[in-house]
């Protein structure tokens, strides 16, 4: 289990298949780059909101969804300011793409899949 420090964060990212796969093959210890139509890399803050997301999103849409959880390095993160989407249990951080190289170093030990759908 990823434990939280003073010096990270835990974080939660929801994803489908393909995108497992390709944090798989960073040996989890990144999330891919994103697509052109895909401007913006958004971690979550509870895994409640991840697994709404993977369950009722991701499974829709490619049979399967699944909630990662990682620790990232709080002096990266606080760079950037907490989303709401949608609601004030729905909180994100945005992530432009051109930062996820950035974000995937300040990840600190693994990405682990926490939650399965279906």
């Amino acid at each position: 289990m990823t434990k939280a420090t003073e010096d990270t964060l835990t974080l939660w990212r929801p994803v489908g298949p393909k995108e497992l796969e390709l944090i798989q093959q960073s040996g989890m210890r990144a999330f891919p780059p994103r697509l052109p139509d895909q401007p913006i890399f958004y971690p979550v803050l509870t895994e409640d909101y991840a697994v709404k997301i993977a369950r009722d999103w991701n499974v829709p849409a490619s049979g399967a969804g699944f909630v990662t959880r990682f620790a990232v390095r709080r002096s990266f993160i606080e760079k950037y300011d907490v989303q709401e989407a949608g609601g004030r249990s729905h909180l994100e951080y945005w992530i432009p793409a051109e930062d996820l190289d950035a974000f995937n170093a300040a990840i600190v030990g693994l990405i682990e899949i926490v939650r399965r759908f279906p």
